[in-house]
């Protein structure tokens, strides 16, 4: 239940997830190491009493969602890199996510259409609109510009220590959907793709998410669990644990369904995507976004 102590919590989260983005992005620049971008804004994201809600997303190119840093990440930023930046916080567990791209190349009108698809999506906002009809007005903005919106990529609801819940926010228009009501919070994340409109999940995967509790005999895994033990069913990054080697550990957890994997999801090669993204509460006539 929303209360103006929830509220106030939203909406410190979202002002500082906006700082800290804006900040980010302008380290962003060819030549500049991936590694060392992405431990700046995780350590500007977990200053005073904010902390990260997920690792930061830096995913290139053809890339929309998913990838970070690994261990010892040799990655350098490149003339004509797309990369979408993609930061969430907590405030006392109240979650703001959002996301900008940075267009190293030529590709303004990409970077418009996600850009504009939110701001359309974000005036459809208010009590007893559908989530069809959001899906509707993105689809509707990123193909005016010859792109395709990325179908099998949703918005989100948000909760407290909860980054993914109901309602989904679809990226395309589809028949009615949950309705929405006075107090949902929620993130809204258009893709426009030049690609294939539909992700693939890779080989790489940086992140995971403690989802049960359950014993362990491997004492590489029951490390692992006590190192995120602190993040209350948040995701972390493979690079965060105290084990360079984590591998056959978290093996053992995914398997055991402790932990769940979540791939860099990618469009066809050669393409590109970009992506925006706002955290908005639902009011009784509008919405407010707490990550502008």
């Amino acid at each position: 239940m929303m209360d103006d102590e929830i509220f106030d919590k939203y909406c410190q989260a979202g002002a500082f997830a906006a700082s800290v983005i804006r900040k980010g992005a302008k380290e962003i620049r060819p030549g500049v190491p991936y590694l060392e971008v992405i431990e700046f804004i995780e350590d500007l994201a977990s200053s005073g009493e904010s902390g990260l809600a997920f690792p930061l997303n830096v995913s290139l190119n053809e890339d929309a969602a998913h990838d970070t840093a690994s261990f010892g990440d040799e990655r350098i930023f490149a003339p004509g890199d797309l990369v979408k930046l993609d930061l969430g916080v907590h405030f006392d567990g109240y979650i703001a996510d959002t996301a900008i791209t940075i267009d190293l190349g030529n590709n303004g009108l990409l970077v418009d259409a996600s850009r504009e698809a939110l701001s359309r999506a974000i005036e459809k906002v208010r009590p007893g609109v559908t989530v069809g009809e959001i899906g509707a007005a993105i689809q509707a903005e990123i193909e005016s510009r010859g792109y395709r919106p990325i179908a099998n990529l949703t918005g989100h609801g948000l909760g407290r220590f909860v980054v993914h819940r109901s309602p989904s926010i679809p990226n395309i228009a589809i028949q009615g959907g949950v309705m929405l009501e006075e107090g949902m919070v929620f993130a809204i994340e258009p893709f426009a793709t030049t690609g294939s409109g539909h992700v693939n999940e890779k080989r790489r995967v940086e992140i995971f998410q403690q989802i049960s509790q359950k014993p362990v005999r491997l004492a590489t895994a029951r490390k692992i669990l006590e190192a995120v033990s602190g993040r209350q069913g948040m995701p972390f990054a493979k690079r965060w644990l105290p084990d360079n080697k984590p591998d056959i550990a978290i093996a053992t957890l995914i398997h055991a369904g402790v932990v769940h994997a979540f791939p860099v999801l990618s469009d066809i090669p050669g393409s590109l995507v970009s992506q925006h993204e706002h955290t908005v509460i639902v009011t009784g006539d509008h919405c407010i976004v707490t990550t502008a």
